[in-house]
């Protein structure tokens, strides 16, 4: 019986660098090869990187990534590696009727050439992908022959449409399916379960191979298995980290345990971090540091992402700023080993009170503002990116002063993530470190206490909102699952809290579109996922 052997390299690629892409693509066939593989298959637009939005439509992109990919063909076999089969994604180029058009495509290369390609059929258009109005679609199926053994080749979502590419191929060793499929939170069974039922109707286990790393707002997790017929995992990769798998057809495979759920979200935020700061030229970032937990949350992600000696936290204490609250900013500091500045704000406060007349909620948010401001500062003098603390459950109903240290800067690590998540993903991190014999990076009182923006005397979050784990569980059903008023009074909600809620929300459409970007982990995500107009006088009845 034939039995090869076929290397799933999930690998992280960065968009545009088709250059950088196209080594690595070089690296990991090498170890491919020295790892016994007849086949290696990479993630989908692999050369250059995903997802590439309108970059797809510049024919000088297109010409470049091709370029690329030649030069890598003609590498491989310069290298030795001629033999080996190479299943990449790029961007291809398809004669319409309205011109040339940009393709997903799928390229085999053995023996110094490109032999086969195949253009992606299904092209998405909902949630996060916008893939209809960039790609031209293919109509062609692709079946390889590796080392006497046939191989069906599709991308990404031609297994999630039912028909398409999937009913053409028969008779095959395994179907390859070559994917840039976003993380989000409980979509690993998703996969595998949909992979499972392609297995059982193709006859032949499913081989998937993800992509991995931080692209913008997308974080894509790897997780790459195959999928047997049986409805079992003959092979799995670790999440969040760059692999090879290797499986042999008609072998079990290694098998990694899956993450617990707290941990698999904070390791995907750990990964967009890490490969926003990266891709973008960064090597340090700065926050503020409030001594509260979304400012000590974001700060152990910024030290397991990039490391605690590149993260500069700044405490900026107001004439309102308890000492408990000065006491754990400079406490976290030190746990997660951070560059710690203290920089009071008083005297700058002082000189904008004695130009204008400012008093009540304008005094607070002028307070808020001056502390986005030397953050500011701090980044154009020093070269740090600015990141935000902000949680979705405040992102959405409003509750933050626009232009302030927990809105402004370049990317926000909890964007997605609900205040009542906060509190859990600190838990799991500090008992992570506990399990490990390692000091845990967050202040236990910072995790206790009731929050506060401390700019007033005795303020709180719940002066201004309901209970946050009522408010989580009313946002929940209203923005994650679109339920109208109606439906939230169905489900026994309070109607003077359903009716704060809603209008919080609405009213606060303008702050989102500009806070900045942060990394998907969540179902529905503000910016890509949800698109409502700014200008509305929609009210729920």
């Amino acid at each position: 019986m034939v039995r090869p052997r076929i290397a799933l390299a999930q690998i992280d690629t960065c968009v545009g660098d088709v250059e950088g892409n196209a080594a690595a693509v070089r690296s990991w066939a090498r170890k491919a090869a020295d790892a016994g593989a007849d086949l290696v298959v990479f993630p989908e637009m692999t050369i250059t990187g995903y997802p590439i939005e309108d970059l797809a439509l510049r024919a000088s992109f297109r010409r470049g990534a091709e370029a690329a990919l030649q030069a890598t063909a003609k590498a491989l076999a310069d290298e030795g590696l001629g033999e080996l089969a190479v299943l990449v994604g790029t961007v291809g180029e398809r004669e319409t009727s309205h011109g040339a058009r940009p393709t997903n495509q799928a390229v085999l290369i053995r023996h110094g050439v490109v032999e086969a390609r195949y253009n992606k059929h299904h092209l998405p258009n909902y949630g996060v992908f916008d893939e209809f109005r960039i790609f031209a679609s293919g109509e062609d199926p692709l079946v390889i022959d590796v080392a006497g053994a046939r191989f069906g080749v599709v991308i990404c979502e031609d297994i999630w449409q039912d028909g398409g590419p999937v009913t053409q191929v028969h008779d095959v060793d395994a179907l390859v399916v070559l994917n840039g499929s976003p993380f989000e939170e409980g979509k690993g069974h998703v996969r595998t379960d949909l992979a499972m039922r392609r297995a059982r109707q193709v006859r032949a286990p499913v081989v998937y191979v993800n992509l991995v790393g931080g692209q913008d707002d997308l974080v894509f997790d790897g997780g790459s298995f195959v999928a047997g017929t049986d409805g079992t995992l003959l092979a799995t990769a670790p999440q969040f980290v760059e692999h090879l798998l290797v499986w042999e057809i008609g072998e079990p495979g290694p098998q990694v345990p899956p993450l617990d759920p707290d941990e698999e979200i904070y390791r995907a935020i750990v990964t967009g971090l890490a490969g926003y700061v990266r891709k973008n030229g960064f090597r340090s970032v700065t926050l503020g540091l409030s001594g509260g937990i979304d400012s000590a949350l974001t700060a152990a992600i910024a030290a397991d992402a990039i490391g605690g000696e590149n993260v500069v936290g700044v405490s900026m204490p107001s004439q309102h700023s308890s000492g408990h609250s000065k006491d754990d900013a400079e406490d976290l500091a030190k746990r997660i080993g951070a560059d710690y500045r203290v920089q009071a704000i008083k005297p700058m406060v002082d000189a904008f009170e004695q130009q204008m007349d400012i008093q009540g909620v304008t005094a607070e948010n002028l307070q808020a503002r001056v502390r986005g401001v030397i953050l500011m500062a701090i980044s154009n003098r020093e070269g740090h990116l600015v990141i935000a603390p902000g949680n979705k459950s405040e992102l959405a109903t409003g509750y933050a002063t626009i232009y302030d240290a927990g809105s402004i800067g370049g990317f926000a690590p909890l964007k997605d993530v609900d205040k009542s998540r906060v509190w859990a993903l600190a838990r799991w991190r500090n008992n992570h470190a506990v399990d490990r014999g390692e000091v845990p990076p967050i202040p236990e009182s910072s995790i206790t206490k009731p929050p506060s923006a401390e700019l007033r005397p005795g303020q709180v979050d719940q002066d201004s909102l309901p209970p946050y784990d009522l408010l989580d569980e009313v946002l929940d059903a209203y923005v994650e699952h679109a339920e109208g008023r109606t439906e939230l009074l169905a489900r026994g909600f309070d109607p003077a809290v359903v009716d704060r809620v809603l209008q919080l929300v609405d009213r606060a459409e303008w702050k989102r579109r500009q806070y900045p970007l942060g990394p998907k982990v969540t179902a529905l995500a503000f910016g890509r996922d949800r698109r409502l107009p700014v200008t509305s006088r929609w009210r729920e009845p």
